[in-house]
């Protein structure tokens, strides 16, 4: 089984749950490719196309809001760390052109902790542009957490191994088929 993770980080935490996914994907090939570069990447080999971006102003990242994060990288007095790929290509316009997906797909975001109504999540657009797209999504969109300081709050990387690991079962597992109860049958004669 082929999985393809393509993942959107600013500050790194993005990144570091999609690598744990791939671990718990294991033993699966699994591939790890940031949006900024995932443009030319064959889709029709994939069998798991997992997607994943920071949740910004309650969503999907858009070029505005991806500045607001480097801008506030780059203040003297913050210790945020930029991601080499921060400034390119967000999730939200790597999703838009796709198509005729054939694959079965996941979606996951990261957030800061903290209610959905106050945060809100950026899993459940990406889930709906893979299911727009033709994609087959084998779970609920997942969010990973972050602290208000933009560090993963702990534990947070060892659930998103399970949940790769959950991820490989749902694919890989055979096909389920309802038992059907067909009482007794009396044949006349």
């Amino acid at each position: 089984m082929r999985a393809l993770i393509v993942y959107e980080s600013m500050y790194g935490n993005t990144r570091l749950i999609a690598e744990a996914i791939g671990r718990g994907l294991a033993p699966a090939e699994v591939i790890l490719v940031p949006t900024a570069q995932a443009a030319g990447v064959n889709l029709s080999q994939v069998d798991l196309l997992v997607v994943g971006g920071p949740t910004h102003v309650h969503g999907m990242s858009r070029p505005r809001t991806r500045q607001g994060a480097i801008d506030a990288a780059v203040t003297p007095q913050r210790t945020l760390h930029l991601e080499a790929d921060a400034a390119g290509t967000g999730v939200r316009e790597w999703l838009a052109p796709l198509s005729g997906l054939v694959c079965r797909a996941a979606a996951f975001d990261t957030r800061q902790e903290g209610p959905i109504l106050l945060t809100g999540h950026a899993a459940k657009s990406i889930g709906k542009h893979l299911l727009e797209a033709g994609a087959d999504l084998v779970a609920d969109a997942m969010s990973f957490l972050v602290t208000k300081s933009t560090v993963l709050v702990p534990g947070e990387v060892r659930r998103a191994e399970a949940w790769g690991a959950m991820l490989l079962k749902q694919v890989t597992a055979p096909p389920r088929h309802p038992s059907v109860d067909t009482g007794s049958i009396t044949i006349a004669t």
